[in-house]
């Protein structure tokens, strides 16, 4: 005991953080037509989150189609034949105490409904049903045309949501990674009914799609998902490439001007794909830059200068590429002090080893937080299925874990030697400015 508290050293929080994780296992499943069953039981569990995740997203779209992935999510929860109309749906899963939700990323789309564990057949119907039957009627897409227009206006007029999307058509252009997953203001009008049955009859096939069940399992499991899903046709989406990224290999701004009282930024690298060998590294550094209250980013802008309420950094990676950058809300009056300050912190880190202590700190934050994600079964599953989706690989959560400790100083210098000293730097703003030019003198 030290002052009434346990202490624990950090031998002791890597013992606790493995044998957390080493309680957690996936075990992969297929169904002749190739789609897969994802499953991770919790022996202590006493509900199911069941949940459908596809290898679709707006980044499989077309000008004339972007928008349409979101927008068929919308329309999924609008009434099938045997559930007509969205009513029918929500009064099927509050008649069980379920909570169910989708969502829409650029490289994946998923659906879920989480309930007691004795009602996990009922949910899983209602997916299955939702995703295979839905009628998509004429007038409901019309109806629903107003309410993405709105959610569109909410998206523009809420920066701090906004200005990531000004960051990535920054990075990766007019091309499907570089637009907005909500899609279009034009296309959304001009959506039809064959609109969405062509979206879905091309990419909802079995080859593409994991269902996942995470909590407590039950029994025939496999037999279920058969009856529900096994008839379906394999289909041929095809595999095609998506459009290339061509880092930058000079510093660019892009300036969205908009009268505000706060701006926000975004500054950063290109950085690595999902499945590169040193993501892990990648992981620990965006750690150290901007994770939690103790991290660099938020010391330096927030504790020391006052520029920001908030600032985080991180890392986000695609299946080909990826980004480092910081994120902050900042004074209008200060936004220069803010750019040269966050932009500092990313050299800084470049040029001089972190220290060890605040290595470990890192890695610990970075376990912690990993660990915490598998405690309830819906962050259990969704990990699962986004490593199966994106990367055809059944998760082990101790490796992840095994992986992180093993980070060095020297690891970290040298991939921010890779992404930070050898780039330039890119920059994006929402905020009462028009010069581009001004900022791009920050970064020099």
């Amino acid at each position: 005991m030290e002052n009434g508290r346990l202490s624990a050293s950090p031998t002791a929080r890597r013992i606790g953080l493995g044998s957390i994780a080493g309680a957690v296992s996936f075990n992969l499943e297929r169904l002749d037509n190739g789609l897969r069953i994802l499953t991770a039981p919790m022996d202590s569990a006493q509900s199911v989150t069941c949940a459908i995740m596809l290898a679709a997203g707006s980044r499989y779209e077309t000008p004339e189609t972007n928008g349409i992935a979101h927008f068929a999510e919308h329309m999924f929860f609008k009434g099938t034949e045997r559930r007509p109309t969205a009513r029918d749906i929500s009064m099927e899963i509050d008649g069980i105490g379920g909570e169910f939700n989708a969502f829409t990323g650029k490289e994946y789309t998923g659906y879920y409904v989480k309930c007691a564990a004795e009602s996990r057949d009922i949910a899983l119907d209602v997916l299955v049903d939702m995703l295979r039957h839905s009628k998509f009627d004429a007038a409901e897409i019309e109806r629903e045309k107003g309410v993405i227009i709105e959610e569109m206006n909410m998206y523009y007029d809420t920066p701090r949501d906004f200005i990531g999307g000004v960051y990535e058509e920054l990075l990766y252009g007019d091309q499907p990674l570089g637009w907005d997953i909500i899609g279009r203001k034009e296309t959304i009008r001009n959506a039809k009914r064959a609109t969405f049955t062509g979206y879905v009859d091309h990419w909802y096939k079995p080859a593409r799609m994991v269902v996942g069940i995470g909590g407590k399992i039950g029994d025939d499991l496999h037999e279920r998902v058969q009856e529900l899903l096994g008839d379906m046709g394999e289909g041929d989406t095809g595999s095609p490439e998506p459009v290339r990224v061509d880092p930058h290999d000079h510093p660019h701004v892009k300036v969205h001007t908009k009268a505000s009282d706060q701006a926000h930024i975004c500054l950063g690298v290109h950085s690595y794909p999902l499945e590169h060998p040193d993501r892990y590294v990648l992981q620990v550094l965006a750690t150290v830059l901007g994770g939690g209250m103790s991290s660099r980013l938020f010391t330096e802008v927030r504790e020391r200068r006052g520029l920001a309420y908030y600032v985080h950094g991180l890392n986000h990676s695609y299946t080909d590429t990826g980004t480092l950058y910081a994120q902050a809300g900042v004074d209008i009056n200060r936004i220069d002090d803010a750019v040269s300050t966050v932009g500092a912190e990313l050299r800084k880190i470049a040029e001089e080893a972190v220290p060890a202590a605040e290595l470990e700190k890192a890695k610990s934050f970075a376990k912690g937080r990993f660990v915490l994600q598998l405690e309830t079964s819906q962050g259990l599953i969704m990990f699962g299925l986004r490593r199966e989706v994106l990367e055809s690989r059944t998760p082990d959560p101790q490796e992840i874990l095994d992986a992180v400790e093993k980070v060095t100083a020297d690891d970290v210098s040298r991939v921010t030697q890779d992404l930070i000293a050898d780039q330039g730097l890119n920059l994006a703003v929402i905020g009462p400015f028009d010069d581009p030019a001004r900022f791009e003198k920050l970064l020099a």
